[in-house]
């Protein structure tokens, strides 16, 4: 039936203009991230509060072109994803490592395994090391190194290496890690972190569509300034243990259902990951729900094999410098708990921490979806951080990536990986972890109340914060499709018989109005 209405020429659509945008944020980010890592030291805007305002700003950046490339097709958003992290990454590279001097023990470390040491044996600077000293690491003045005195079994001399008289304190994995890549120097070091950062946006955007997720979900890890600076200028060697631990997500994440074989599998890879760094042991509690028995014992044999040789040569010796980091760190005493340090007497802390932590893992293991164990361990891992308050922003590295895995419900929680910095740049990390604490509650409170103050069903509430419908959760019986989650809307959702009309705009009211009449009610 023709109505007589007078088409309009077609307006623009919005989002026509959204690739465009996404390439200037992109641009954005990349010159944000060159000059970042590029900052004299001596600058204004290199420490304190200016400091930690110009990473929040890249923050802010990164979280509009996350925004705008997840409004894109698929096409857009792959090829942005990926050419964004291969940009950004050479963008940290353009300069030496900023905010870390981790890399120099990482080349020494593999030098002195490729002579045959076990590097858990001698502290750097010990006398039967001294032969493998380089201009490269142990220079002739102290410039911005440090410099040790003779005494028993060590020899004096300066060195870039930090902590140069206590032994190493990095797993097995990475010492592997370390032994492969030392040839290529510090230089050589950073770029196999930025190609490791890259790996991981591939296993991202190949991996989320089996797990039922969004692949457009992966520019939240590629587009990360902190991903950038941490992998491609500082080098850091959790980067690796990423790798390891989204591949490990990506097995056991797919299928409605977790084999044994395929439990073992995603177990070995996750020991490989504690094994390099020890921050994905924080997802135990979530992935242990399904197949514990299989997935601990692949795991368990991992970690255990890649430290007998270690165990073999220096027995107790191969846990490194753990215990007296964290006594260094104050965590012993309560002193780095700086969150709960802000609401109780310095002496509670500790007890404190250990309930909270203690706590969050028991919640999480009871309730936490055991078909996507990246939800609980998005928890656990802000949890610790806040609770935990680390002065070294790499260790949101695992927070990042399962923010990657999550999707939107979780984009609070990167306030807690942008809090990390404050204590690199000399801001009360208190103030900053509180204000993140805050933050992340807050955003939970207005999805609550918006969702409640909406009337929605709960099916809806759920789609609403990026999670399956009801049934589907509860069943745990893993990822499902679009259409799946659309019939199970379907089929839970009372549908109204109203009738219901679409208003077109139209420039001729004369001709419209005979029309809009006949439609109204009689």
């Amino acid at each position: 039936m023709e109505t007589g209405i007078a088409a309009g020429p077609p307006r623009p659509r919005p989002h026509r203009y959204r690739p465009a945008a996404a390439l200037g944020v992109l641009a954005g980010l990349v010159v944000g991230t060159a000059l970042l890592v590029r900052l004299p030291a001596g600058s204004p805007w290199s420490r304190g509060m200016q400091g930690f305002a110009l990473l929040a700003i890249m923050f802010v950046l990164y979280g509009c072109g996350a925004w705008l490339v997840g409004s894109l097709k698929r096409s857009w958003a792959t090829a942005l994803t990926l050419g964004g992290a291969a940009a950004l990454q050479v963008a940290a590279l353009t300069a030496p490592a900023r905010y870390s001097d981790d890399l120099y023990r990482y080349v020494w470390d593999g030098r002195v395994q490729a002579h045959g040491i076990d590097p858990y044996r001698y502290v750097p600077v010990a006398s039967r090391l001294a032969g493998l000293r380089t201009p490269d690491l142990f220079p002739a003045t102290a410039g911005n190194g440090h410099c040790v005195t003779s005494g028993p079994d060590i020899t004096a001399g300066c060195t870039l290496l930090n902590r140069p008289l206590v032994h190493t304190i990095y797993p097995p994995v990475a010492q592997a890690y370390f032994w492969a890549v030392h040839w290529s120097g510090t230089r050589g070091v950073q770029v196999c972190a930025a190609v490791a950062a890259v790996l991981v946006t591939a296993v991202l955007i190949r991996g989320l569509p089996r797990l039922g997720a969004d692949p457009r979900q992966a520019v939240l890890w590629a587009w990360c300034p902190l991903v950038a600076i941490e992998a491609g200028n500082n080098g850091h060697v959790d980067v690796v243990a990423m790798l390891l631990t989204a591949a490990a997500l990506v097995v056991l994440g797919t299928g409605r259902s977790v084999t044994a074989s395929r439990a073992a599998a995603g177990g070995a890879l996750l020991g490989l990951a504690i094994a390099t760094k020890m921050t994905p042991a924080l997802l135990l509690p979530s992935a242990v729900r399904r197949r514990p028995l299989p997935l601990l014992a692949s795991l368990s044999g991992v970690v255990l094999a890649v430290y007998v040789p270690h165990l073999v040569a220096v027995g107790g010796g191969a846990s490194g410098f753990l215990s007296g980091y964290l006594n260094e760190e104050g965590y012993d005493s309560g002193r780095r708990f700086a969150v709960l340090d802000l609401v109780m007497p310095q002496a509670w802390a500790v007890p404190a921490a250990l309930v909270v932590l203690v706590a969050t893992a028991v919640l999480l293991w009871w309730f936490a979806d055991a078909a996507r164990p990246w939800r609980g361990a998005v928890v656990m891992t802000g949890v610790t951080l806040l609770v935990a308050a680390p002065a070294y922003e790499w260790y949101a590295e695992l927070l990042v990536l399962l923010v990657a895995f999550s999707g939107r419900a979780a984009v609070p929680w990167l306030a807690v990986a942008l809090a990390g910095y404050a204590g690199q740049l000399g801001v009360g990390p208190g103030g900053s972890y509180g204000v993140a604490a805050l933050f992340v509650g807050g955003a939970w409170l207005v999805r609550r109340r918006m969702a409640a103050g909406a009337g929605r069903a709960p099916v809806m509430a759920g789609l609403a914060d990026g999670s399956l419908p009801a049934r589907a959760e509860q069943a745990g019986t893993g990822p499902v499709s679009a259409g799946q989650a659309n019939a199970e809307l379907v089929s839970t959702a009372p549908v109204s018989t109203a009738p219901v009309d679409v208003i077109l705009p139209c420039l001729d009211e004369a001709q419209a109005l005979p029309f809009v009449l006949g439609r109204m009610p009689a």
